[in-house]
């Protein structure tokens, strides 16, 4: 049975920082591409940081309002994917989910139905 946990959400002031984990078992971690989407009530759930499984050489991807304050990386062997997440901004308020897909291509990446499993969410407020 596969499982993936995200941890590590909480409330922090914009500018502030905080690192996401997402722990995997059930699964051959490293063959998986591991992605990071948000969602916020009411709307559809989005892509934020992919980062590619270790035969795509585990590169990372980047929404654009992302890109220069997250950070993805993993760590295979302890099954689990992080996204340090800095200068946080009250737009990226959400639940953030962490999932992994098998065989995910490259034009897939931001399509959450790309990716097999998805953990429960993990709530980021970022408020003053």
């Amino acid at each position: 049975q596969v499982q993936l946990v995200e941890t590590g959400g909480g409330s922090v002031q914009p500018g502030g920082s905080l690192r996401l984990s997402c722990v995997a078992s059930g699964l051959t971690f490293s063959r998986y591409t591991l992605g990071w989407f948000r969602q916020v009530p009411g709307k559809e759930r989005d892509f934020v940081a992919t980062i590619r499984s270790s035969s795509g050489g585990n590169r990372p991807y980047y929404t654009d309002s992302v890109k220069g304050r997250f950070t993805i990386s993993r760590d295979n062997a302890k099954n689990t994917v992080y996204l340090q997440m800095n200068s946080l901004k009250p737009e990226d308020t959400a639940v953030y989910f962490c999932a992994a897909g098998s065989g995910v291509i490259l034009s897939s990446i931001t399509n959450p139905g790309a990716y097999t499993y998805s953990g429960q969410g993990t709530q980021v407020t970022v408020s003053s």
